[in-house]
């Protein structure tokens, strides 16, 4: 994938248009689903497939009766890595 710098723009209702190079880029077609990660002052938006999501959610599906909400935070920072 190349390097692409593209400025978006937040709507009223909080909507950000993807460029459509990015789109391009990144396959994202409509009823693509994405997920964001943010830190700070940092977003990062990534696609999602079936097989991503299976591989981000399986932690919480094997831990889903055990986690406790104190316990969420490293969790997503453990995932992140």
């Amino acid at each position: 994938m190349s390097e692409v710098l593209e400025m978006g723009k937040v709507s009223a209702r909080g909507q950000i248009a993807i460029p459509v190079q990015i789109r391009k880029e990144m396959g994202l077609e409509e009823g693509s689903k994405v997920i964001f990660f943010l830190e700070e002052d940092t977003l990062l938006i990534k696609r999602v497939n079936s097989q991503t999501w299976a591989q981000i959610t399986a932690p919480l599906r094997s831990q889903k009766k055990k986690i406790k909400e104190e316990d969420v935070n490293d969790l997503i920072h453990r995932m992140r890595k």
